[in-house]
């Protein structure tokens, strides 16, 4: 299909446009563009989620000339849930964004250029069909990620986008050595070209370069014990930048961990591996849930429950026994979007109450509930998919993951998730309760822009949907699975 209304690569040429039309408008300008640039890439999505599950698989030579004298764009399911779960976060923080800079400008000016750019880098890594354009595309999104911890300027800011800059390069590095290591062994970086080579006898070189590239990964997935950066990043950053960081940007490396882990390097994985993966995602769950449960500063609380969330999707490696790979796929999948939405309407509901209390420390969120209703709604929405309760997308894929370990007889991880929904449930009515409490004396509660609300509420909801309405991404995401 190569028609000029091609999705494929519109999806990563139109936010590059946009965003450089943004830089070129000039300082803080460009929300507009950004908003219906956005609604549009969603629609192309959609299109071609829809293509697929009709026609199956898809790929797109550039220019016309696919590999190995050009480059090819290529989607599976997996691919285009995440694109689909890119640019459904994306254009409710977009609106958020605009009426939340307008209330707190500090970090406006180069946002929307950075995050089209940001944009672009995702959706182009979740469409590359070779290591080397990955690693391409891995590096764009880090600098612009990094780029937009620091855009608020300030001691602590920079200081954590220096540490953020260099987890992302050391983790490119170790990438980049391995991809050096694959090409070098089978002289191809083509994922179609390699996935009958790479075999379970496969050189030292490959075992070595497997080893490289996965910790490179779990380096900018944040995965304990790798997490040191997160925390400060994700919450001294702008609450919408805190918002896509959280929600999209951990979630592209992780898709390349289980892109490699399910695909390249399946013939090389072993259960004491993926044992091993799953005992460090014990770890952040109950280390980021501790850590959450233990702050002061309301965004330190939402960021060390990332550090806690990341871990559940670090289960799927080892429920993806033989018997229960689909289930454990599936639901290490919708948990990374159950996550995306909610993480994104938590972060975004508690930039809305930094905003009317003019502090970020949950000892001052009394009377938030009173003034602030559908922020405090939102956050306890967002709240019970990271918790896993019924109806939520959190609870569709615990279900699938908790199906995973009976039937593979690792009870040990159904008594993990059961532990790390109740250390979730401590940590966000830590802030419930505090916000239920009246107003203290010297603090107030200020009236925030209903945009902010209503946009933090839409992603909680999507987060309430996609576990209602969830059987067509399950049928999506097993178009084109390899076997």
């Amino acid at each position: 299909m190569s028609s000029f209304f091609d999705p494929l690569p519109w999806l990563v040429m139109l936010p590059l446009v946009w965003g450089t039309i943004a830089f070129m408008l000039g300082a803080g300008r460009g929300a507009r563009l950004a908003i219906v640039a956005i609604a549009l890439q969603l629609l192309l999505a959609l299109k071609l989620a829809g293509q697929m599950l009709e026609g199956g698989a898809r790929s797109y030579a550039v220019g016309g000339w696919g590999a190995p004298l050009g480059i090819d764009l290529a989607a599976d399911g997996l691919a285009a849930a995440m694109m689909l779960l890119t640019q459904a976060v994306a254009l409710p923080l977009a609106v958020y964004a605009r009426g939340y800079f307008a209330a707190r400008p500090a970090g406006s000016a180069l946002f929307w250029p950075i995050t089209g750019y940001l944009l672009a880098a995702l959706n182009a890594l979740f469409l590359s069909a070779d290591l080397f354009n990955i690693y391409v595309t891995l590096e764009l999104l880090g600098l612009a990620a990094v780029g937009l911890v620091a855009i608020a300027g300030g001691k602590q800011p920079l200081a954590a986008a220096m540490r953020y800059l260099l987890a992302t390069l050391l983790g490119s590095g170790a990438y980049l050595l391995g991809v050096a290591l694959i090409y070098g062994a089978y002289g191809s970086v083509s994922l179609e070209v390699l996935h009958p080579l790479v075999a379970a006898e496969a050189p030292l070189a490959v075992m070595l370069a497997a080893v490289l590239m996965l910790l490179g990964l779990l380096l900018k997935t944040a995965l304990f014990p790798f997490h040191f950066w997160l925390p400060p990043a994700h919450g001294g950053a702008p609450a919408p930048v805190s918002a896509l960081l959280s929600a999209l940007v951990v979630k592209a490396s992780f898709y390349l961990v289980v892109r490699l882990w399910l695909e390249l390097f399946a013939p090389l994985a072993t259960p004491a591996a993926a044992q091993l993966i799953g005992l460090l995602g014990a770890a952040a769950i109950l280390w980021g849930s501790w850590h959450a449960l233990t702050q002061t500063r309301l965004k330190m609380l939402v960021a060390y429950s990332t550090v806690a969330q990341i871990g559940y999707l670090f289960l799927l490696f080892p429920l993806a026994t033989p018997e229960t790979a689909a289930s454990a796929f599936q639901g290490g999948v919708m948990q990374a979007m159950a996550h995306g939405l909610a993480k994104a309407a938590m972060f975004a509901a508690a930039g809305s109450m930094i905003v009317a209390t003019g502090r970020d420390d949950i000892s001052h969120l009394g009377g938030v509930g009173v003034q602030l209703p559908l922020t405090l709604f939102t956050f306890g929405m967002a709240g019970v998919t990271l918790m896993g309760l019924p109806p939520s997308a959190g609870f569709s894929a615990k279900w699938l993951l908790l199906m995973a370990a009976v039937e593979s007889g690792q009870w040990w991880w159904v008594m993990l998730m059961i532990g790390g929904g109740l250390l979730s449930a401590a940590y966000v009515f830590k802030v419930l309760r505090r916000a239920f409490l009246p107003v203290a004396e010297g603090d107030h509660v200020t009236p925030v822009p209903r945009v902010l609300e209503w946009s933090a509420f839409a992603l909680a909801l999507a987060a309430v949907v996609l576990g209602l309405y969830g059987e067509p991404l399950l049928q999506l995401l097993m178009v084109g699975r390899m076997a």
